[in-house]
């Protein structure tokens, strides 16, 4: 398909919810999935022995449970939760309770004196890749707050960066910067590139971009877009 607006990206979900009957659980699971692989053959490729996946309280911090959950057991990994758990959607909370059930550490940072251990923990070593959850194509305002200051952690530790959909940060219209942004490795994106990829600081944000398949008909849906 042909890049995506934020607006279309949106339209595109909810109709093969509705049309195809892809439940959101599902497309999460896919989603997840597809992030861990390339995590993984990134992490080999860097010679990087753990994974920090930074989560964020939308359903792009869902996508991030779901990929923990696949590189369990495969490497060392641990989740880091921005916010308050009980503000994630129900699907992304689903996600992250099943992640915990199965033994996956998860760290919560509720406060900016918590963002201390994100800094100590980004320069520990081994160096680790970071799975960047935080937020997706919905973005539009500024980062600032909490979040802020975590993209500006990971930001002073220049680590590889597999970003979930896109840098969080990046508008995914206009490849603006939104206050801050992530400089990710690699970009996994779903179903189609978004158009700011290829806009404002786009490409020197995303990296190399991975266009996954997480069930969408899009050969089926492509001419309404």
């Amino acid at each position: 398909m042909r890049p995506l607006t934020r607006e279309q990206a949106r339209a595109l979900d909810a109709r093969v919810q509705r049309d195809y009957g892809l439940p959101a659980d599902l497309l999460m699971e896919n989603a997840g999935r597809a992030v861990a692989e390339v995590a993984l053959r990134l992490a080999s490729e860097r010679g990087l022995a753990r994974v920090v996946v930074v989560a964020g309280t939308g359903n792009n911090g869902g996508d991030g449970f779901v990929a923990a959950r696949h590189l369990l057991d495969r490497i060392d990994v641990d989740v880091v939760l921005v916010g308050d758990a009980a503000a994630l959607p129900a699907i992304a909370r689903a996600n992250l309770e099943r992640w915990s059930a199965l033994g996956g550490k998860t760290v919560h940072v509720r406060t900016p004196t918590d963002v201390g251990g994100i800094d100590a923990d980004l320069a520990r070593a081994p160096a680790p890749l970071v799975v960047d959850a935080l937020f997706g194509t919905g973005l539009t305002r500024p980062i600032d707050g909490l979040a802020g200051l975590v993209i500006d952690a990971i930001e002073r530790a220049r680590p590889v960066v597999v970003a979930v959909d896109l840098p969080s940060g990046l508008d995914a219209d206009t490849g603006a910067v939104l206050g801050r942004a992530i400089t990710a490795a690699a970009t996994v994106t779903f179903v189609a590139r978004k158009i700011g990829f290829d806009r404002g600081q786009g490409p020197t944000r995303c990296g190399e971009v991975h266009v996954v398949d997480i069930g969408f008909p899009s050969g089926r849906v492509s001419n309404s877009f």
